[in-house]
């Protein structure tokens, strides 16, 4: 029951929130790739050196980065910019 209850307001209070705060961070953090590794697109942004020094760091996460940039039809697109019913 308590788990229930514990559950259920924070479900009331803060699910939202929580929700856009990670919308909000899977944007910034494509933005910083894209900035960072936008030469691997096209686009150069910032000179290669800084992208080398990170590039061991986020090797991993270069895949899953490429494929979420090719489902998007404009960047900035995959979250609405205002939290709904709030």
């Amino acid at each position: 029951m308590r788990q229930f209850l514990k559950e259920f307001f924070y479900g009331m209070t803060s699910y939202e929130f929580v929700q856009h705060a990670l919308e909000l961070r899977s944007s910034l953090h494509k933005l910083f790739m894209l900035g960072v590794f936008g030469e691997m697109l096209g686009v150069p942004v910032l000179p290669p050196y800084y992208g080398l020094r990170l590039l061991p760091f986020v090797v991993p996460e270069i895949a899953a980065w490429k494929r979420s940039l090719s489902r998007e039809r404009e960047i900035g697109s995959d979250h609405e910019h205002d939290l709904h019913g709030v």
